[in-house]
């Protein structure tokens, strides 16, 4: 499934200060009095003034507080001014929410977090909201479930049961299983992709995947060709659609789950109105369950029934006067170019002992390490030697190109005691006159003895990381990133601000086809600012 293309939505302020909170109030606003519909705005953004302890210890009382100052007319200006949150209300009145009275009880009824799902799929994304007809029909989790439930397989099945061949597609269109191995086949997933994957909200920047860098990303070992799945036109034999998973063997709350991690779907633009979306799925889906593999992987931007966590887009720059062109990063308010530039500049090298490139001599000190590291985690990836290898091994690819960078530190006594990795996935800047690409480095796995301590102890991780990811940004610089990417995973909270990330527009959601599973902290709280106490419970990390 699609990720997000994500952008900085405000600039990083020292001291943990967003510079969001700066924002000048609404043209409506009488004065300095901000209208009670801005403070339901800050208080989903996490900017509400209120000074009581308890409502900033419970982000629903602040909500509340300023929801019952609204007129329901008011209540419903606001909900017409979010799609996704005006269907979701429909949903859950039935339709039956039809004057301004009803809307304002129905929002009432909801708590915050349920208000943050149906603000992340507003916008371009309320569009797809259509598919939750589809997804209601599928073995996967309903909004609205309460409390704790029972984990495990939502339905279970036979393979006998299973279709042995695919659904009939519309008229003109036919199934198709690419060769990824064939340069011609790859080229033409690459110009698919390129032309009709994610892109951002005001359509600036597009997803840039190389073929090097879907070979690494597709044909991991264990890979199969039958799940390269792509939809031809008939006449013209035009490849219009894809989608394409690898098989992984994922720890879920120390339960093994064999699934398929489904990826890269993507739909020529003048088809979307022809539903393949599902009819994709249900073909994944197919030939997943006749290789007897009954649960599935899956992130996108858009929110769907239901997601097991959710994590938010963080950016650090690296080259910043090349994202301002390009419209990347914003210059705040009352700063110069200069100073932005000057912000993010980095040390010409790094300053860990013992830091080095990964060497295949690594490999088993970097599983085990990764092993015991990742156990920390309520959902992460199990990998094979062969695997590790795939995933983490730097080398340079026929074409030139480097897909990963991986990174050890051994100590005096020849012990690779950290490592940290990164991947590169260049992203369109669309319609951009002086740079048509953006060079993003991608926060990959990594892990540390320190993490390992007994009692566990956060400061020190906090710092050790600190030094490490300080280090990968300058490593990427040097190789020409103009960006670093990470998602509010794994322990990246305890990094992300002080390294200067700037959190992003977009979200990621992670979902478990087949399989009821209890929330999982995605490294963000309620007000969708970064979780230090908490941390994230995610340690899967997708290309």
């Amino acid at each position: 499934m699609a990720p997000e293309e994500s952008k900085p939505v405000e600039p990083v302020a020292d001291k943990g200060k967003q510079a969001a909170e700066a924002e000048a109030p609404d043209s409506h606003d009488d004065g300095d009095k901000k209208s009670k519909r801005n403070k339901i705005k800050e208080v989903l953004k996490g900017k509400s003034s209120s000074s009581s302890s308890s409502a900033a210890a419970d982000p629903n009382a602040d909500f509340k507080k300023a929801l019952s100052g609204l007129t329901p007319e008011q209540i419903q200006q606001f909900i017409a001014h979010n799609p996704a949150l005006a269907k979701e209300l429909s949903q859950l009145s039935g339709g039956s929410a039809s004057s301004a009275d009803d809307a304002a009880k129905m929002l009432k009824k909801l708590n915050l977090e349920d208000i943050m799902t149906g603000l992340a799929a507003s916008g371009k994304n309320a569009k797809d909201m259509g598919s939750y007809k589809f997804w209601q029909t599928q073995p996967v989790p309903k909004f609205g479930e309460k409390g704790e439930v029972e984990e495990g397989p939502l339905r279970i099945q036979k393979v006998e049961d299973v279709p042995k061949e695919p659904a009939p597609l519309v008229a003109g269109f036919e199934w198709v299983t690419m060769d990824l191995t064939n340069d011609d086949e790859i080229k033409e997933v690459y110009e698919l992709l390129n032309k009709h994957y994610v892109e951002d909200d005001e359509a600036m920047f597009r997803f840039n995947y190389s073929p090097s860098i879907l070979r690494w990303a597709m044909m991991p070992p264990g890979w199969k060709k039958e799940y390269h799945v792509g939809v031809r036109a008939t006449q013209s034999r035009k490849l219009v659609a894809f989608i394409s998973a690898i098989p992984v063997n994922l720890n879920v709350r120390n339960k093994n789950i064999i699934c398929s991690e489904v990826n890269f779907l993507s739909i020529h633009k003048k088809l979307r109105g022809k539903r393949l979306t599902p009819v994709l799925i249900k073909e994944i889906t197919r030939r997943s369950n006749l290789n007897e593999i009954w649960q599935g992987l899956y992130t996108a931007g858009v929110v769907l029934p239901k997601p097991v966590s959710t994590c938010r887009y963080y950016h650090r720059a690296l080259n910043w006067q090349k994202l301002y062109e390009v419209g990347f990063s914003p210059l705040p308010p009352n700063s110069k170019p200069q100073y932005q530039v000057r912000k993010y500049a980095l040390p010409e090298s790094t300053n860990t002992k013992g830091l080095r490139a990964m060497q295949e001599k690594d490999i088993d000190a970097v599983i085990d390490l990764y092993k015991k590291y990742m156990g920390r985690f309520d959902m992460y990836p199990e990998f094979t030697r062969e695997e590790a290898y795939h995933w983490f091994m730097p080398k340079i690819e026929p074409s030139g190109e480097q897909v990963v960078w991986t990174y050890v530190v051994e100590n005096n006594e020849k012990k690779i005691t950290d490592f940290f990795s990164f991947f590169s996935i260049e992203s369109s800047a669309i319609g951009n006159s002086k740079h048509s690409v953006i060079r993003v480095a991608y926060m990959f796995y990594y892990a540390t003895e320190v993490g390992l301590s007994t009692p566990f102890d956060k400061p020190a991780l906090k710092t050790r990381l600190n030094e490490l990811v300080h280090d990968g940004l300058i490593l990427a610089k040097k190789y020409k990133f103009d960006v670093f990417n990470a998602l509010s995973l794994m322990d990246n909270a305890l990094f992300l601000e002080q390294q200067k990330f700037g959190g992003g527009d977009g979200q990621l959601h992670y979902y478990l086809f087949n399989y009821r599973l209890n929330p999982i902290s995605g490294g963000v709280n309620q007000k969708n600012q970064l979780d230090e106490e908490n941390l994230s419970g995610i340690g899967t990390v997708m290309p």
